[in-house]
């Protein structure tokens, strides 16, 4: 990656011989700071005084984000090339000028992830969005690693993944192992008009070709994608309609209960009798690589129209039962999903840098307990 003139210099002294958790900066990275979430992220951290990298392919764009950020110096710029090789350059930025907390928005977890986590070792950590279950289950297979370096390496840090797994670590606390739990992650979100973008094409195809998935006896199995459509009421007497898809909510509910059967619906999950039964062949079709590049790139260019959220709160829901019958319900209530993710992010790179975080490979409750869903705006509803 050519290196821009006008960046600061970025590569760590040769003649510095301290160990890098020595030499390790207090600086928070953020990848995508141009992005709707990655922008949020920044603002809230520079509101909090936090010195703050921004990275980007856009110079002009990371010269704005910088400068609506005030002129305080704690912000600077690192420019990436492409969207599809972000991962791979600045992986080596990230080991040589070891940030504190690297923030990462960019999409493709699946890809990106593991090459930026592991450049944070040792002692720097790391956090994603992750919200499909094959990123959420890469990255925590980094566990062990993680924690013999000294790292805190967070996925699924934002509304889904951790709106539901706080509420079933609230309804598990103090109980033996439940026999089953169903979480359904609700939420509400208001559109920018814009492009759809590259990441949330890639993650809607993905979504297809994945499948449903579910825990039945401990094991992950296939399910059909929009199965399980489930009618709620919600606590604010708004009504929502969710159905079954793959996400990481599930696998994070299954680790904070241990239950041998675990389902997940979400509110994104088409509930249309006739759109449901043609998703299985929709999916076979863009699993063929050509196919899903042609489909992504298609969608990635379809324009959003501005659209009011459609209900007041996002909601993260759990349902738990245990062996003898007991059931229990909870809810946690945000308000605009994107605006609470950004607010989760903002509060777990906060954390991380306080060295709060449990070392290892955790999603959001289990690196830092159900308390980061409060501190981020939520609030409890269990029943």
């Amino acid at each position: 990656m050519a290196r821009d003139p006008r960046d600061p210099q970025d590569m760590r002294d040769p003649r510095d011989t301290r160990d890098p958790q020595e030499a390790r900066s207090t600086e928070i990275w953020i990848l995508g700071a141009t992005g709707r979430i990655g922008a949020a992220v920044a603002a809230r951290l520079a509101s909090r005084g936090v010195p703050l990298v921004l990275v980007g392919r856009d110079r002009d764009r990371l010269d704005k984000a910088q400068a609506s950020l005030g002129g305080d110096g704690r912000a600077r710029v690192v420019v990436a090339d492409t969207a599809e090789k972000i991962a791979q350059q600045i992986e080596q930025r990230i080991a040589q000028r070891h940030p504190a907390v690297v923030v990462n928005t960019i999409g493709e977890y699946a890809k990106t992830a593991l090459p930026i986590a592991r450049a944070c070792m040792p002692g720097g950590h790391y956090l994603d969005l992750a919200a499909d279950p094959i990123a959420v289950s890469r990255l925590l297979d980094l566990n062990e690693e993680a924690a013999a370096a000294g790292s805190t390496l967070v996925t699924g840090a934002g509304f889904g993944v951790l709106a539901c797994e706080a509420v079933v670590v609230k309804l598990c606390a103090d109980r033996p192992v439940p026999s089953h739990v169903r979480v359904d992650a609700l939420g509400s979100v208001a559109l920018e008009a814009g492009a759809m973008g590259v990441a949330f094409a890639a993650s809607v195809i993905d979504v297809l070709i994945t499948g449903g998935l579910r825990y039945e006896d401990g094991r992950l199995v296939k399910a059909r994608v929009g199965a399980d459509v489930q009618h709620h009421t919600l606590p604010d007497g708004q009504s929502v309609k969710s159905a079954g898809a793959p996400s990481g909510e599930l696998i994070a509910a299954q680790l904070a209960s241990r239950a041998p059967d675990v389902s997940v619906t979400t509110a994104l999950a088409p509930t249309n009798k006739a759109v449901r039964a043609v998703l299985p062949l929709v999916g076979k079709l863009v699993s063929i690589p050509a196919l899903r590049r042609f489909a992504v790139r298609r969608m990635a260019g379809i324009q959003l129209k501005a659209t009011p959220r459609p209900r007041q709160h996002s909601w993260g829901h759990a349902v738990v039962t245990w062996p003898d019958g007991t059931r229990r319900e909870g809810w946690l209530r945000a308000d605009d999903g994107m605006d609470y993710t950004a607010d989760v992010a903002a509060e777990t790179a906060t954390r991380l840098v306080r060295g709060e975080g449990k070392p290892g490979a955790h999603t959001p409750a289990a690196a830092l307990g159900p308390d980061l869903a409060t501190a981020a705006g939520g609030t409890f509803v269990i029943e």
